[in-house]
């Protein structure tokens, strides 16, 4: 914006603000401020200083008013013709309550004074405003205190929720067993969150792959519900209380050590419960891995699991083991190392038996071929083993791993010099009772001597 020539005004003019023979104004401004004896010429200069500047802010306002297609000058004209002219603008003042303005009649005894405005009152009228309907403030903000408990014992106030009523011990004494017990609170607490169908389908399916009680297992039923796990696409809801169902199964099973039947094909089926939620892809599961590695864990190496079953039931539960890391070993890069320190320790712990030994070589069997490396040549688990009964067959089918055995074996050529190192190599790798064996196949023996 070009600066503007300040008007120069004769001393006979009488237009604008101050008469050029009044200071009577800039004189009483400056006494306000505490400056007393204001010559004349300086109170004129000051005079006309402040004409042109209202001027100039009165143009500048226009030009808004002009520009937002108005007729009337706002205060927020001003305020904006302030900040263009780099002066603080006059707060208090809103263009939404425009002051009304009237003028008043004018004065016989001061006819020079001009004109007078001023800003009329609004008139209240009483009847009305206690006619109107009063708007009732809501109450602050308040505390109290109160207790929660005495002794244990909830006091029955308002501020407290109600108390549960607790079952008769004599009722409860004539129920069911614990397990029964543990679906019943397992099914209260479903009911507490999922809708009235997924509450009928978890009964229904529970129910049909392990009966309660004594009744008797439907096949074709089990085998629908194993089914309907693997392939439907709405159980993520049911999710969380199926897996914490067969945790809860599996400790139930293993805590009574029972050996008969019955008790390996509930792990059985329990096992083949965590593979079809493993095989679903609809599924979310990996919120939930440290809820299923524990049963799948304590059924591989459980020392003594039923006999007729024990060795279909490590191998499910190291194919679900591998299931889980092929799965989500990227997700969670921790999880495959955990799980070998877990098995490694199984293995090789004087202490443990030789159940414990056998499902941790099925476990590094069903990890993979750099598990079986690990674990039976780098960590010398084959020679801490030796001849240990019931596992000599899974040190074997862990090394057919590494390498598989010669259709048309050869034997190693004890005067052969190249055949004697590759024996001696044998024997401080896999100990005196494997390396006699695979001295039988020297392709196997060389081939298993190349991945150590």
């Amino acid at each position: 914006m070009s600066a503007k020539q300040k008007p120069t005004k004769t001393s006979g003019s009488s237009s604008g603000l101050y008469k050029a023979d009044s200071v009577k104004n800039p004189q009483d401004a400056a006494e306000a401020l505490g400056i007393t004896n204001l010559p004349e010429p300086v109170a004129s200069a000051l005079a006309s200083d402040v004409e042109y500047r209202i001027h100039q802010v009165i143009e500048e306002a226009s030009r808004f008013m002009r520009h937002a297609r108005r007729t009337t000058l706002t205060t927020s004209d001003i305020d904006r013709a302030l900040r263009v002219l780099n002066v603080e603008p006059l707060y208090g003042h809103s263009a939404y309550t425009t002051p009304v303005f009237r003028r008043s009649l004018p004065y016989p005894q001061l006819a020079s004074a001009g004109p007078v405005y001023f800003v009329e009152d609004e008139e209240v009228d009483f009847e009305r405003v206690l006619r109107e309907e009063k708007l009732v403030l809501p109450p602050s903000v308040r505390w109290t205190a109160h207790w929660l408990a005495v002794e244990g014992v909830q006091p029955l106030i308002p501020e407290n929720p109600p108390a549960v009523p607790r079952d008769d011990p004599s009722s409860a004494a004539l129920g069911a067993a614990a397990s029964d017990k543990r679906a019943g609170q397992q099914a209260a607490l479903v009911k507490q969150v999922l809708s009235r169908e997924l509450q009928l389908y978890y009964a229904r399916l529970t129910t049909s792959i392990l009966p309660s009680g004594t009744g008797a297992a439907d096949p074709t039923k089990r085998i629908a519900a194993l089914a309907s796990l693997r392939h439907d696409a709405g159980l993520q809801l049911l999710l969380p209380y199926l897996v914490r169902w067969v945790g809860e199964g599996v400790v139930g099973v293993l805590h009574d050590g029972a050996q008969d039947d019955a008790s390996g094909r509930t792990l059985e089926v329990l096992l083949d419960v965590i593979s079809a939620l493993l095989e679903n892809a609809t599924l979310f599961v990996e919120p939930y891995l440290h809820q299923i590695l524990p049963p799948v864990l304590s059924v591989l190496l459980h020392s003594s699991l039923p006999q007729m079953h024990s060795t279909h039931l490590r191998k499910s539960a190291a194919s679900a083991l591998a299931r889980v890391l092929k799965q989500h070993s990227s997700t969670y890069p921790s999880l495959a190392p955990r799980i070998m320190k877990t098995l490694l320790l199984a293995l090789l712990a004087p202490e443990r038996g030789p159940g414990t030994r056998l499902g941790a070589l099925r476990g590094l069997i069903g990890v993979g071929k750099e598990a079986v490396r690990k674990g039976i040549l780098d960590a010398g688990g084959a020679k801490a083993l030796g001849a240990e009964p019931g596992v000599a067959g899974a040190v074997f089918e862990a090394l057919a791993v590494l390498h598989p055995p010669s259709e048309r074996p050869v034997p190693l050529v004890p005067g052969n010099p190249d055949d004697a190192q590759t024996a001696e190599r044998l024997r401080e790798v896999l100990g005196d009772f494997f390396a006699e064996r695979l001295m039988s196949d020297a392709s196997w023996a060389r081939g298993v001597l190349a991945e150590a």
